[in-house]
């Protein structure tokens, strides 16, 4: 937010730290959430802000803000006298003069192998969604939705295999709206099959309107399609003829259709295939990762000089050298001591910090390959931990072991389940300022919505069979160290005594298969039943990925998932 007087920035607790530390002194930082902080709506209506009330007018770029959000700002300050309104020109774009160029990197056809469904199949159950809503064509939006209906990849965003990119579904074709130079011939004929036409991405603002101006009704979700989008439907219905074929019965009354968009359900509920191709690049995974974790452990102990900056290209290292890795799923987060505290650090050569014999170093990071997407977080000590360190990592594995061992009703929503991962540390007066899960995309997205496991009390998405989830629960003191302990898991059907009800009970399958350090677990504070679910977990790692390591890193595994007792 940048007033003539004021330049505000909002973030979560997650960037808290950094925010401090990286912010210029023009800036002032509002920690969202934190006690006596409001929101953007708020503090613009606020008498210290000065725009209540004196003609005063905020402006958004239409194109980067959702119809729910624009129309939540737009309500909250129309009721302080402030108007709310659409600037042509993206005020940023105008002084960012060093903007790179958009990328050029080529789509590629996701194979069926992977996604298991055809484009077609996807379309199919798409229309039939469609005809339930009296919607004649669909606005599909979000990247990471696009890519996976129309089973391709792309490569305009960093880590994420996504093109800037639109759908519009028809009743019985569909249009692909992208940069038309990065759609290869196979990927023209791979859509071809399904009737789905490759379309230049300018095009699809106009192309709404037509279709409006037809009298054809469309369906847009309104917190994932921009306000500017939602304003070329509106103008083109208004300019509907009144001959032209509208739409308007009973069921459907108007000529958009607000819902929420079908696509990321379809997105999150993983079938067989893709699932398969998960399960495989978690096992690449854990022996890339037992390769990086042996290597570090027996250079630290050896003496050798690494930073955090090494650790992370070293991560990357050994995650290449598996088949079918593109790329990171998204930086590695390589903290050391404090900086370890700061939950999305990114080390740079300037910044990293030395590992050594005494540090505690939180490692997350995660892998794109062919078949799947990971996403891991271990932190381990090299040295001897204090018993505060140790401590404070075992109430976050106790959350994380009464996570991962859940079982509850089908139609349960994930914001039940969060306060299970906190409960051994509120019980100890800790906590962490970040959600406790978050859905996972089939080589896609690392982040996927709608499923999630947070405080946050809005998702009302059940956790579904076949949904991934993370499981990570931490803890973070400013200044001294983090402790954060990751794994993705699968939602299955749990096998239950009883079924209350006959409505159906789940539970989570892991997929990350890395061994979590015993040398920080304090013993004398875990329960036999935390012990052997540690047991289980080290013996599951070992019969998975043992066959697929060999010589030094074997052995650094076999030892790594010894048992343990007390």
């Amino acid at each position: 937010m940048v007033t003539d007087a004021a330049a505000l920035l909002w973030t979560d607790g997650r960037y808290f730290v950094q925010a401090e530390d990286e912010l210029s002194e023009d800036w002032t930082l509002m920690r969202s959430g934190a006690k006596d902080v409001p929101d953007v709506k708020k503090w613009l209506c606020a008498e210290e802000a000065g725009l209540a009330f004196t003609g005063a007018k905020v402006g958004i770029d239409p194109n980067v803000h959702s119809v729910s959000e624009a129309r939540g700002l737009r309500e909250a300050l129309s009721a302080c006298g402030i108007e709310l309104m659409s600037v042509e020109e993206n005020l940023v774009d105008l002084v960012w003069s060093d903007r790179p160029p958009f990328p050029k990197t080529p789509l590629r056809v996701h194979p069926m192998e992977y996604a298991g469904k055809s484009v077609a199949e996807k379309l199919e159950n798409l229309r039939e969604k469609m005809k339930e809503n009296d919607a004649q064509k669909l606005v599909v939006s979000s990247l990471d939705d696009v890519m996976w209906l129309c089973n391709v990849r792309g490569g305009d965003a960093p880590c994420n295999p996504v093109t800037l990119s639109y759908v519009l579904v028809g009743e019985n074709d569909a249009s692909f709206y992208v940069d038309t130079d990065k759609a290869t011939p196979e990927v023209v004929a791979h859509l071809a099959e399904a009737n789905v036409t490759i379309k230049p991405y300018e095009d699809m603002a106009k192309d709404v309107y037509a279709a409006a101006q037809r009298g054809e009704r469309l369906w847009m979700d309104v917190d994932k399609v921009s306000i500017a989008m939602l304003e070329q439907a509106e103008a083109g219905a208004a300019e509907a003829p009144k001959d032209a074929k509208k739409v308007k019965t009973e069921s459907a009354p108007s000529a958009i259709k607000e819902g929420t968009c079908p696509v990321p359900i379809a997105k999150a509920v993983k079938n067989e295939a893709e699932m398969a191709g998960m399960v495989e690049a978690h096992l690449m995974d854990g022996a890339a990762m037992a390769e990086f974790w042996c290597a570090i452990e027996r250079d630290v102990a050896e003496g050798r000089a690494i930073d955090e900056y090494e650790a992370g290209e070293r991560v990357l290292a050994c995650r290449a050298k598996q088949n079918g890795f593109f790329e990171e799923s998204f930086p590695t987060i390589a903290g050391e001591g404090p900086h370890g505290a700061v939950v999305h650090y990114r080390a740079s050569k300037k910044s990293a910090r030395a590992i050594g014999k005494d540090s505690l170093l939180l490692c997350d990071s995660g892998g794109q390959y062919a078949c799947g997407t990971t996403d891991v977080t271990r932190t381990v000590h090299f040295g001897t931990p204090t018993a505060h360190q140790k401590e404070c990592y075992t109430r976050v594995l106790q959350g994380h072991i009464a996570l991962d061992q859940m079982v509850f009703p089908v139609g349960t929503k994930g914001f039940v389940l969060d306060a299970f991962a906190r409960s051994h540390l509120w019980a100890n007066g800790l906590d962490y300022r970040h959600g406790t899960g978050h859905g996972v995309g089939a080589a896609l997205n690392v982040h996927e919505g709608p499923q999630g496991i947070s405080p946050r009390f809005g998702n009302m998405t059940p956790l579904m069979p076949g949904m991934i989830l993370s499981n990570e629960p931490g803890y973070y003191e400013d200044g001294a160290f983090g402790i954060r302990i990751e794994t993705l898991l699968q939602v299955k059907e749990a096998k239950t005594a009883h079924n209350f009800g006959d409505t159906g009970f789940l539970c989570f399958d892991v997929l990350t298969l890395i061994p979590i350090q015993t040398k920080l677990m304090d013993l004398s504070i875990m329960s036999e039943k935390e012990i052997a679910w540690v047991n289980a977990y080290h013996e599951k790692v070992w019969q998975q990925i043992s066959p697929r390591v060999s010589g030094e890193t074997k052995t650094w595994l076999e030892r790594a998932c010894a048992k343990i007792s007390k």
